[in-house]
């Protein structure tokens, strides 16, 4: 299925998005990177949650912003991301960002992962980082 999106949660409200804005833009960032959009999940949670599915399946023990379950075949990107809305809420603290553009950060993160982005070798934080900042200008007027 082509650009199918779900937004769930688990322990915490869900957050004020504008998701059909939301789902057009994830939809042009994947675009811009030559892939298509199939089955996306959405899972906002607490810290201890995503503690939980960190421990549960990726075997640690830390606090995270979000995890990201690829199941993407071929150019169209799929998968299950959770979010812990506590920890963008302290990274956006952390950082001076406002809450809102921080929670978009973090949106497209696991879409740039779902593109090919990888974020934990040597030089490429700041590759990641460029491309997250090239996704947040298609939006930022929005924000």
């Amino acid at each position: 299925m082509i650009n199918s999106f779900q937004w769930l949660t688990r322990g915490v409200d869900m957050p004020g998005l504008d998701f059909d804005m939301v789902e057009r833009w994830i939809v042009q960032v994947a675009h811009n990177h030559g892939r298509i959009v199939g089955e996306l999940s959405y899972i906002f949670c607490d810290d201890p949650e995503i503690l939980n599915v960190n421990r549960q399946f990726l075997n640690h023990d830390y606090f995270t912003d979000i995890i990201t379950f690829d199941t993407t075949r071929g150019k169209m990107i799929g998968g299950d991301m959770f979010i812990s809305l506590d920890t963008v809420r302290t990274n956006a603290e952390a950082v001076g960002e406002p809450y809102w553009r921080e929670l978009h950060r973090v949106i497209v993160h696991g879409v740039l992962h779902l593109c090919g982005i990888n974020d934990k070798g040597p030089g490429e934080r700041e590759i990641m980082e460029t491309h997250e900042n090239e996704a947040l200008a298609l939006i930022s007027d929005k924000l």
